[in-house]
């Protein structure tokens, strides 16, 4: 259940990084009440599945599930840069992700 709880937490990491684009520098109220409101569910929940997965493991994963889907949601929401060096990069942090899940013996 913590990889779950994990992933979710990666999955708010997503929402409220995207949301600080949309915040425009915390000047608008609604965009910045649900970018904070994200950026408190995703730490509660990555404390959560600290209680029982290694911390290394957990930030890193928290973190590159954050990356991942900001980079994707960029290229997609505000045109970014998709080309296949950007494209394989991202692929290089999934298989980390994947990597560490499976070395994990938790």
């Amino acid at each position: 259940m913590a990889w779950v709880i994990l992933i979710i937490a990666g999955l708010f990491e997503v929402g409220w990084a995207i949301g600080l684009k949309y915040t425009e520098g915390f000047s608008r109220l609604w965009p910045s009440l649900g970018t904070a409101a994200a950026m408190i569910v995703s730490l509660v929940l990555l404390g959560v599945a600290l209680k029982t997965l290694p911390l290394g493991t957990a930030y890193a994963i928290w973190t590159g599930v954050g990356a991942v889907g900001t980079a994707i949601l960029g290229i997609y929401l505000f045109g970014e840069s998709g080309d296949p060096a950007r494209l394989a990069c991202i692929g290089l942090i999934v298989a980390g992700i994947v990597g560490l899940k499976l070395v994990t013996p938790h």
